[in-house]
């Protein structure tokens, strides 16, 4: 099941969607989670936190989920 994450500005980096989608709750676990399994962003294997998503761009976080970022209306 996809969970929708709402953001209320342009894009936001992979890491702050981190924490806003409550997988992680910090910036420092953000960056060994990455380090050490990534995500996938639209399809794509990732590891930078400071990745840009926009509306539309699909997360899967592996035994987290698949997350859809939404613009707020």
């Amino acid at each position: 099941m996809e969970e929708r994450i709402e953001i209320n500005t342009e894009y936001i980096q992979l890491g702050q969607f981190l924490k806003l989608a409550n997988i992680l709750e910090s910036g420092g676990m953000v960056k060994v989670f990455l380090q050490e399994n990534g995500v996938f962003v639209n399809g794509e294997l990732e590891n930078r936190r400071g990745r840009k998503l926009y509306p539309g761009d699909k997360v899967v976080v592996e035994e987290a989920g698949t997350f859809i970022v939404e613009a707020s209306q």
